[in-house]
């Protein structure tokens, strides 16, 4: 079976390491369009025709089932990608829903793109849990840009958080919800300039169990052997050098997975 992530960069790379938790000897191909990151401050129309190309990218090696592992594409484009392919195509959803049942009196901060704060998605998915004074919205495309350059804890990320975070009444809030895969790399960062109490949520477990069910669906059969193989914008990763910056970006990932 031929599982396949696709992200703007990096950042779905913590959706491929749920998944490499609990589903064993897959095909896993992870497919990060780096050369055109970031899409969170792009137009919807460019956003679509990207994800578009990289889907078409991702058929051509026979995969199953395609994993938009991308909060931002998945607003903008997931509609009309599963109407025009006939693969399953799985996006991400912000765990706002997850937040709010955790039947908390105070109130959930979701941080993502900016096309994502935008975009119809989110707010449709707010309303429909009719908590919109309940949830407050901020972009940080900022940190998309770090994470790409593989800079996730220093200085230069604390203090843009604490600049971003400086208008907010932090204690008002009892979760904080990663709306961006890429964020998922900075928890450190982020419990280093949050309060303590608030806890931090994603919808990483939400889209692996997703896929989970639609292998089940679908009937299909485990492959014999494990295997992984990386792509950036059309080419595959060979060079052992970029290959280990690959898995070093999973080992990070794993650890703070942990937070």
């Amino acid at each position: 079976m031929k599982i396949a992530f696709f992200d703007s960069g990096i950042g779905g790379l913590s959706v491929l390491n749920e998944a490499l938790l609990s589903l064993k000897n897959e095909e896993f191909y992870f497919y990060a369009d780096s050369k055109n990151a970031p899409y969170g401050t792009k137009s919807k129309e460019m956003v679509l025709k990207l994800s578009t190309e990289a889907i078409e990218y991702l058929l051509k090696l026979a995969c199953d089932i395609i994993v938009v592992a991308c909060n931002t594409a998945t607003s903008v484009a997931i509609a009309e990608l599963r109407q025009r392919f006939c693969v399953p195509i799985i996006g991400m959803e912000p765990a706002v829903k997850v937040a709010l049942d955790l039947n908390e009196p105070a109130k959930t901060l979701v941080i993502a793109t900016p096309l994502t704060v935008k975009g119809k998605k989110l707010q449709d998915l707010i309303a429909r849990t009719n908590s919109d004074e309940k949830v407050d919205l901020l972009a940080l495309p900022k940190l998309v840009e770090f994470a790409q350059n593989g800079e996730f804890d220093s200085k230069n990320v604390k203090n843009y958080l604490k600049e971003e975070f400086k208008a907010l009444k932090l204690d008002d809030y009892s979760s904080l919800v990663l709306g961006c895969t890429h964020f998922n790399y900075f928890k450190d960062s982020l419990r280093a300039v949050l309060p303590e109490h608030i806890k931090f949520l994603d919808g990483n477990f939400g889209t692996i169990k997703r896929v989970k069910s639609e292998i089940s669906r679908l009937g299909l059969k485990s492959s014999e052997k494990f295997s992984l193989k990386f792509y950036v914008s059309g080419d595959e990763i060979c060079d052992k050098n970029e290959l280990d910056k690959m898995n070093s970006y999973l080992l990070r990932l794993k650890k703070m997975r942990e937070i």
